[in-house]
């Protein structure tokens, strides 16, 4: 919390929380006065050089300097420096109307972590199924802003995964995705402003994300998820990084929150205790050899690095798949694998095949995911609660959802894992 210095030394000081009501006497001592400053404002106080003040508070500030001494300078300052503390410290308290409409979750994870979310500013990028169930999550929380992008216009795919797009093509021709879901989540939540970014995602400098605390990626090659990651890592400060992907009834997220530190829960009411994880970028988790993993990392995790790398080879936009595909993809698992030294076991044929024949989203995952990843988020700003580190997978065949930490590797890790990016990009070139 913020302090400032008051100077005084004299016993000449009124507080009061209303006219009515004071809080200290004007004889009250510099100690007494610091006491009820810090009781009443909840920061500390540091006193400075010699003058006199009488000051008269309300709950919007000093609302009339009593008396002063000849130092009027000092006395002008302080007026000043303490009414802005007073207005900074009041615009960091939940407002009466959200602390009733977020009242339920307030009493879930408090109202510090509420204020948290109400300061956070997210971007998110392709707005398909999966991240317009995040998005609604989100929004309902009660997030600062959320700020979209997604020039694509609507198609059949869209229509039937996103819900946040109206049934009316009348309503939607014209308009891009990003502009239809905006004026659908400012429906659920006119407390958090919705925006549309209208540009290039590769063109973005580096500092246009620092004005983010989250930044969500779907629906592009992995080169840009690496660019994107590597800008928002290179910031003074952290910007949580994630990626989700879902195609047919499997998802995929990905996280990274470089440097994360939270308070963990202790055991059968025991004192929290502050964690701290550190996390790889999506490249260096995204390239990691397969030989050094384990046989029960989740398949979803090899078959989606095969479905990269084909979409990759064949300069095809996500998701764009045909089942005329599934020889070709067949054939760059076997050679990927090959490559890493591991058994054609790692990825099976038959998910492959479920992947590229139904690359469409599936609502019902959709909304799993999208949940997931809202939760996540959530975590992230609020710092409460165990986050995924670094991966999850859901699969609706056996309904469970895994987490892969794939950046857990040896110290000759990065060697290694340079190696095996160069590997499979000489196999796609092939």
């Amino acid at each position: 919390k913020p302090s400032f210095g008051l100077y005084g030394t004299r016993k000449t000081f009124l507080f009061s929380s209303d006219s009515s009501k004071p809080i200290l006497p004007c004889s009250s001592t510099l100690s007494e006065v610091g006491a009820g400053l810090q009781r009443e404002f909840g920061f500390p106080v540091v006193w400075f050089g010699r003058c006199v003040i009488q000051v008269q508070f309300t709950d919007s500030g000093i609302s009339r300097v009593l008396g002063f001494s000849s130092l009027l300078l000092n006395c002008l300052l302080i007026v000043n420096l303490v009414t802005r503390v007073r207005l900074e410290m009041e615009g960091e308290q939940l407002t009466e109307q959200e602390t009733a409409l977020y009242d339920r979750q307030i009493r879930v994870w408090g109202a510090d972590a509420q204020r948290r979310l109400s300061k956070s500013h997210i971007f998110v990028y392709g707005m398909k199924g999966t991240v317009a169930e995040f998005c609604k999550n989100i929004v309902l929380a009660g997030v600062g802003s959320v700020t979209l992008m997604d020039d694509r216009a609507v198609t059949n795919e869209a229509l039937a995964s996103n819900f946040l797009i109206p049934p009316e093509e009348k309503v939607y021709s014209g308009k891009t995705l990003a502009e239809l879901c905006c004026d659908s989540l400012k429906e659920f939540n006119p407390m958090v402003h919705v925006s549309v970014e209208k540009a290039e995602l590769v063109t973005l400098g580096q500092q246009f994300f620092e004005k983010f605390d989250v930044v969500v990626i779907s629906s592009c090659p992995p080169a840009t998820k690496i660019l994107i990651n590597e800008k928002c890592r290179k910031l003074s400060k952290r910007v949580a990084f994630y990626t989700v992907e879902c195609r047919d009834s499997c998802g995929e997220i990905f996280v990274d929150l470089q440097n994360y530190k939270y308070m963990k829960k202790g055991k059968a009411d025991g004192p929290a205790s502050e964690c701290e994880l550190r996390y790889s970028s999506f490249q260096e988790a995204t390239s990691a050899p397969w030989g050094r993993l384990q046989r029960r990392t989740s398949k979803l995790y090899f078959a989606m690095r095969v479905i990269e790398s084909f979409e990759e080879a064949n300069g095809r936009n996500p998701g764009v798949f045909s089942v005329e595909d599934v020889p070709a993809v067949l054939q760059l698992k076997r050679k990927l694998c090959e490559a890493q030294s591991v058994s054609e076991s790692f990825v099976p044929d038959t998910l492959l095949e479920r992947l590229v024949i139904g690359s469409i989203e599936f609502p019902p995952v959709c909304a799993i995911i999208g949940g997931i990843l809202g939760q996540e988020v959530i975590k992230a700003i609020s710092g409460k609660g165990d986050p995924v580190k670094n991966f999850f997978y859901f699969d609706v065949v056996d309904g469970k959802g895994v987490i892969e930490d794939i950046s857990s590797r040896a110290p000759e890790a990065d060697s290694a894992s340079s190696k095996s990016a160069n590997i499979i990009t000489q196999v796609v070139l092939e």
